[in-house]
């Protein structure tokens, strides 16, 4: 597995993202899908957040795991859930959002 610290981990089932929500205090997950322009412009962002901040970063397709698509009732993507504690305690579903916005965002 990647380094969850420095770069997004990609992950493919709910059960992967489940394990990492279950070892992480904090954790920011990015719910995407292939070919959207705004998730892709996304991934270096997401990247210096994790840095920044050392939250580490999750990115999910959720037509992978459809379950997904109901639990976080994504109706857009890019959708991005902040977890603390192995429970999602705020989302942002704007479309792109910068470096700035997403480290105040997990403050």
């Amino acid at each position: 597995m990647q380094d969850t610290d420095t770069k997004p981990v990609r992950v493919e089932t709910a059960a992967e993202l489940d394990a990492l929500i279950d070892d992480h205090e904090h954790l920011l997950v990015e719910l995407v899908t292939d070919g959207c322009g705004l998730c892709a412009a996304m991934e270096p962002v997401l990247g210096v957040v994790a840095t920044e901040t050392g939250v580490p970063v999750v990115v999910i397709n959720p037509r992978d795991d459809p379950v997904l698509i109901e639990r976080f009732d994504v109706r857009s993507v890019p959708t991005l859930v902040r977890f603390e504690d192995g429970e999602a305690v705020d989302r942002l579903s704007e479309g792109f959002v910068g470096a700035e916005r997403l480290i105040e965002f997990l403050s």
